[in-house]
């Protein structure tokens, strides 16, 4: 019995949630490259919604305001070493 309880228990991770829908924020912002950073992994590459936890309305959101920064070289798109 307590050997089910202890996999039960691992196997149980936190209910992920969308930061935006938390706090209320409405637009995100191409110029705040230090936020779009959490989104974006050491090769440049943009996080997917199952690790973010991000709905699928603001994971769009996100992307664009990425791919927007990229564009006007505000974030690199490929680099060895982001973080």
């Amino acid at each position: 019995m307590l050997v089910n309880e202890s996999i039960n228990r691992d196997r149980t991770q936190e209910k992920k949630y969308c930061r935006f829908r938390k706090f209320g924020i409405k637009y995100i912002d191409y110029k705040e490259v230090d936020f779009l950073l959490q989104f974006v992994n050491e090769q440049g590459k943009v996080l997917p919604r199952r690790y973010t936890g991000n709905s699928a309305k603001y994971q769009r959101k996100v992307c664009q305001a990425i791919k927007r920064a990229r564009h006007l070289a505000m974030l690199p798109f490929t680099t060895d070493e982001l973080k």
